[in-house]
């Protein structure tokens, strides 16, 4: 995915090799540069795709997400919501250190980073920070992986094999593998396609590590606490028939891998 920056406010001039960044007002859009279409501000707006009757608003995390049909194919919306005690505070906006450093920035370079290793994420379209004041808001448009169902839901409907739980502990230990370290891996932001595919989404906040065995155990340790709140791990052949399998699966994989950071 090539990059390059492109800013507004009068002028448009670009720079780099990956993406795509230009100011919107008082923020700036970054998109890949290869896309057939230059995505507008108005592509992050949820009201702007409803007018047009394209955009379905989806629950799941904090605030959910949109599922819109843009001019470059079926997307995924997601303004940047706050969690926890936080969002009594502010729901939505985030202090102001730099564009590089802003939660949709970030996100989509990451997920840049991931694909071209080959790991099963969303492609991303574009994203967006606006600033206000000292704060920003935040947008993510990425590419819909389509005909999926989350393995929340598959549990919830006791719809899940012991294989597709053994690629999913494979599919784990590849990212680890790579140092992808993320903030939130539960059973919403793992994705099952109808072929038993995996993929990870929701990379907010997520990071580049060097692999080591603490925050790769945490990361399987939140998988677990969230499987525990569906109720799942009550079920009696649990452990046996999902946890277990996953868990030598993913080790398996992980002990295949020599350690190699991403550049």
């Amino acid at each position: 995915m090539k990059e390059a920056q492109v800013r507004t406010g009068g002028n448009d001039s670009s720079a780099g090799t990956a993406n795509r960044a230009r100011d919107v007002s008082v923020g700036a859009i970054l998109h890949d540069a290869a896309l057939a279409v230059r995505p507008e501000a108005a592509w992050f707006d949820p009201a702007h795709w409803s007018r047009q009757g394209r955009a379905t608003s989806v629950g799941g995390g904090r605030g959910g997400v949109q599922f819109v049909d843009t001019p470059v194919g079926a997307a995924v919306l997601r303004h940047y919501r706050r969690g926890g005690l936080m969002r009594n505070f502010s729901a939505d906006r985030y202090l102001w250190t730099g564009a590089d450093k802003t939660r949709a920035f970030r996100e989509f370079r990451l997920l840049s980073a991931l694909l071209e290793a080959g790991l099963p994420v969303p492609v991303p379209i574009a994203a967006r920070y606006v600033r206000h004041g000292f704060r920003y808001t935040a947008d993510l448009l990425t590419r819909r992986i389509v005909d999926t169902n989350t393995l929340a839901e598959r549990l919830q409907s006791n719809n899940l094999q012991t294989t597709t739980a053994q690629a999913i502990g494979t599919t784990v230990a590849n990212f680890h593998a790579a140092g992808a370290w993320h903030a939130d891996l539960n059973a919403h932001n793992i994705l099952i396609d109808r072929q038993a595919g995996i993929w990870i989404i929701d990379f907010d906040r997520g990071r580049l590590l060097r692999p080591a065995p603490a925050w790769q155990a945490g990361n399987l340790a939140r998988l677990r606490r969230s499987l525990e709140k569906l109720g799942a791990t009550k079920q009696p052949d649990f452990d046996a028939r999902i946890w277990h399998p996953l868990l030598a699966a993913y080790h398996s994989e992980l002990s295949q891998h020599e350690i190699d950071l991403l550049p």
